[in-house]
């Protein structure tokens, strides 16, 4: 039998940066805003990727990555198929958690919080600034679900394709995007040793309480 690959070994020292209290900005939002421009800058590939981590209610986590399109002070938004293995999780449980992981610098955000739809105005607005292909794969996917081959969904993208020369190619109401409403904020910055810098911003009121995790 061969033997299982051991991994054990497998390490680095974290030594990108340091972060302390006097670093953090006392809004959130603001301090990711800061560090998604560090990621932005440093050329990072994909910055907007993150990890969206859901449950349904078999109480099993389900984690798939997924695309950052905007944020503000309302909240995090990313677009799907409402009819996924996803969108249905968050039907039945809308509690979620995203992670950032920036491995260039060595930094993770975590954010959890409720989920809600965004309204159909905003998503027809994203939906309409999409290419043309993406717009056609959307209608066309019914994600999640079993297909027989590849083919299959290239012949069907070429009926869509027919179908709609002349029309403009409009938002399924099974599409659209999903609102995290942030309850609490971890940031983390990797330290030599394993000592790395941990921060958690939690809702107290309408005030944010920032502590210091051990790592």
């Amino acid at each position: 039998m061969k033997k299982p690959q051991d991994t054990r070994d497998i390490r680095r020292e974290y030594i990108a940066g340091q972060l302390s209290r006097k670093q953090l900005d006392t809004n959130p939002t603001r301090q990711f805003s800061h560090w998604m421009k560090d990621a932005v800058q440093a050329n990072i590939k994909d910055p907007t990727c993150m990890t969206l981590a859901t449950c349904g209610d078999d109480g099993m986590p389900s984690a798939r990555i997924v695309l950052l399109k905007h944020h503000d002070e309302s909240g995090f938004c990313w677009y799907t198929n409402y009819q996924s293995a996803k969108g249905n999780q968050i039907q039945q449980n809308p509690k979620a958690s995203l992670l950032f992981y920036w491995h260039d610098l060595d930094r993770q955000v975590r954010i959890s919080g409720t989920v809600e739809k965004v309204s159909a105005e905003t998503s027809d607005h994203y939906f309409d600034t999409r290419p043309l292909d993406s717009r056609i794969s959307a209608i066309v996917s019914q994600q999640s679900r079993p297909v027989d081959s590849r083919e299959t969904l290239l012949t069907q993208i070429e009926h869509q394709n027919q179908a709609t020369q002349d029309e403009k190619v409009s938002r399924p109401d099974y599409w659209g995007g999903y609102l995290l409403k942030p309850e609490e904020f971890e940031f983390w910055q990797g330290r030599q040793d394993r000592l790395h810098d941990r921060f958690c911003y939690s809702k107290d009121s309408d005030e944010w309480k920032i502590e210091r995790l051990a790592p």
